[in-house]
């Protein structure tokens, strides 16, 4: 997930020192909430320019400071909300990973049904030719991956909606039987 604090103002140290500050109350939030792997994405302090009549004045200054994190999906609208009110001014992304132990069980799940997949039907093939399996030579593993998604719902009336749904893990097994 990444949000950040944009602001505007006439002065360049005016506009740091407003970031700075809103910042730091943000980032004291994800701090006091746990999240995982919180880092800096990006900070950026520019010019803004007017260019009428052929002219190129200076009007102020914008500045912006991003940062990334990792948070469990239950409870992300409420902290988008909570870091609304302490100063996030932009939610950039929302984007969503299973935990590591919930793609390893998933992908031993799928292990198991290719697996019991590629032997019935080895079976069948072997039965239609009146040969029986005798045993199995090599194995081969062919994992395919999918892009993150949502994993869970989390929403209540008085928060940010953050709608989930599942993240498929796939794989294929490829058995040498002898016969």
């Amino acid at each position: 997930m990444e949000l950040g604090v944009e602001i505007r103002g006439d002065t360049a140290a005016e506009v740091q020192q407003q970031l700075a500050n809103r910042t730091a109350a943000v980032v004291k939030l994800l701090h006091q909430r746990d999240v995982e792997q919180l880092q800096t994405s990006s900070i950026r302090l520019n010019p803004i320019y007017d260019n009428r009549d052929d002219r190129r004045r200076l009007t102020g200054y914008m500045g912006s400071n991003t940062v990334s994190f990792r948070v469990d999906t239950e409870t992300a609208g409420a902290l988008l909300d909570e870091a609304v009110q302490a100063g996030a001014t932009r939610i950039d992304s929302v984007s969503f990973t299973a935990t590591k132990s919930a793609i390893a069980s998933a992908r031993k799940q799928a292990l198991q049904e290719a697996t019991q997949n590629a032997l019935q039907q080895a079976d069948t093939v072997l039965s239609s030719l009146n040969f029986t399996r005798d045993e199995i030579v090599s194995i081969q593993l062919n994992d395919t991956g999918a892009p993150p998604m949502p994993l869970a719902e989390a929403s209540r009336a008085s928060q940010t909606p953050v709608i989930g749904g599942e993240q498929k893990v796939e794989t294929s097994v490829t058995l040498e039987i002898s016969y």
